[in-house]
């Protein structure tokens, strides 16, 4: 994170740059296809009145408006993840994954009320960045705080798979595929100077080695 909050479109890249891809892997797997569409009549399955205004709060730090799109509440991307919390929970038989992110929004909300005395959704952006800060880049975590750094991770990849996957995300990515040209010229040279410098940094695609969080 940044002494501001959010992190613009190029940084998200930055930070997972298979996330367009894994978006594009999952549209259409998930219940929540339609989770634009579906905002206005929503009722959250997995998390209570405080926890959705957190998730509200936390996927709008991770994905602002910007001057390309909108933010990811304005995606549908919270009732893409409480979709999918959903979904998973009864895919698997349990609730593992609905209680890791259940247990970081406590946490977030327990720090921001010992630091700051208000729940983290009612901190100010600068109050939130502080804490974000601490559990952003896991490799930089205390000990600590590691545990929350990979609830941190998790809830980031699902609002990012949410985002991209969703109308506004797609028209966000820089992809144009599909798109009938009268003239065929390669491919972007800035295209291939980010896969040329994600390859230079170890980044092995989809066939590469997934790690389960837990």
């Amino acid at each position: 994170m940044s002494d501001k909050p959010g992190v613009s479109r190029r940084e998200l890249f930055q930070i997972v740059g298979s996330v367009p891809a894994l978006a594009a892997a999952t549209a259409g797997s998930s219940p929540a296809q339609t989770h634009e569409a579906r905002q206005s009549a929503y009722a959250p399955k997995v998390f209570d009145e405080h926890a959705w205004r957190t998730v509200r709060v936390l996927c709008d730090l991770i994905v602002p408006a910007d001057d390309r799109s909108g933010s990811a509440t304005q995606a549908g991307v919270p009732e893409f993840i409480d979709d999918w919390l959903d979904f998973r929970k009864q895919q698997d038989g349990n609730d593992d994954l609905s209680a890791g992110i259940l247990g970081g929004l406590a946490w977030m909300d327990g720090e921001s009320l010992r630091l700051f005395n208000k729940p983290f959704a009612g901190a100010s952006p600068n109050q939130q960045g502080q804490i974000l800060d601490r559990i952003a880049w896991p490799e930089r975590a205390s000990a600590e705080d590691r545990r929350w750094a990979a609830f941190f991770t998790k809830f980031r990849d699902l609002t990012l798979n949410g985002f991209y996957s969703s109308k506004m995300g797609i028209a966000d990515l820089p992809y144009l595929g599909n798109t009938a040209v009268p003239d065929w010229k390669g491919a972007d040279p800035a295209v291939w100077a980010k896969l040329e410098e994600r390859m230079r940094n170890g980044y092995q695609g989809l066939g590469g080695e997934v790690k389960p969080w837990s």
